[in-house]
């Protein structure tokens, strides 16, 4: 099969489209035949050389942790899915374990179901660590990329007051999604303060640096903030850390909620499986709204 994988880790270039074995599903097991796949920042973590401590690399290997396709082995055989794994999704075809994958709903975009997985259930799990309600006002940091995106209306659904970080062009982008749009950048602190005065009590960092010093800053407890960059300070900080794991249940829910008209999903671009590498350069960039994804199967 086709797959978009790196024989070494290195820059963007070293993916490149190559020849793999052809999985094949065991028992308990559905493998997909892929038709797109989302990029992310950990797929690029990756590439770069970072390990997770939960699963072995093997060389040469397909980045990818989030896809869409048709079943076509396994006891869903011919269903349209999405679904979530570690690895591997760049690729024709992938096999997982048969509960990490829920039916597509009909009417919702390949491009769209691809690249769902990790924003929505990230933030999920997210606003489920903070135990966030009604009466909080929660600071999200860059609101305009994926998981912001799909934090910001998710808050909102459980009635919280969201401010969102974004550049100045992804302002009004904000502010459809729900928040309360502010400019990041030095100054943040007294803005935020402006637009809340009654303080802000949660914080959901997606930028790193100066945006997680201001959350400290801002968020009186720390065990209220999470951060989904700078993985190495949370204990030093006394930050929150995200519980449980992403399920098949939980996605079902999130996609009925965009398939019901009930949350909007913003793709920025799709590019062919060949253009993996364009499409990492573009997502180390850490700008733009919305959701990068991979075309495998056309």
């Amino acid at each position: 099969m086709r797959a978009a994988a790196f024989a070494e880790p290195g820059p963007p270039d070293v993916l490149r489209v190559v020849d793999l074995p052809e999985p094949q599903a065991g028992p308990g097991e559905v493998r997909v035949r892929v038709k797109t796949a989302g990029v992310q920042p950990f797929d690029a973590a990756l590439r770069r050389g970072w390990v997770p401590p939960y699963a072995p690399v093997t060389l040469p290997q397909a980045p990818g942790n989030e896809f869409a396709g048709v079943v076509d082995q396994g006891h869903l055989a011919g269903t349209e899915v999405l679904g979530f794994s570690v690895f591997n999704s760049y690729a024709e075809y992938i096999v997982v374990p048969a509960d990490q994958v829920t039916p597509k709903p009909a009417g919702v975009p390949w491009e769209v179901a691809g690249g769902f997985t990790a924003g929505w259930q990230t933030a999920r799990l997210a606003l489920s660590a903070l135990r966030i309600g009604p009466d909080d006002t929660v600071l999200i940091n860059a609101a305009a990329g994926a998981t912001g995106t799909a934090g910001v209306q998710l808050a909102r659904l459980l009635g919280a007051t969201v401010i969102g970080t974004a550049s100045e062009a992804n302002q009004d982008y904000v502010r459809s999604l729900g928040a309360i749009p502010v400019v990041y950048g030095e100054g943040l602190g007294d803005r935020v303060r402006a637009l809340a005065p009654q303080g802000v009590t949660a914080a959901i960092d997606g930028a790193g640096g100066d945006a997680l010093t201001t959350s400290l800053d801002l968020v009186k407890d720390h065990k209220r903030i999470i951060t989904l960059v700078e993985h190495g300070r949370i204990e030093e900080l006394g930050l929150a850390n995200i519980e449980g794991r992403r399920s098949a249940e939980a996605l079902a829910e999130l996609i009925a909620l965009y398939a019901e008209g009930r949350t909007q999903w913003h793709v920025r671009r799709v590019y062919p499986l060949e253009e993996a590498a364009a499409a990492h350069r573009e997502i180390e960039t850490g700008h733009g709204r919305g959701k990068i994804v991979l075309a495998v199967d056309n």
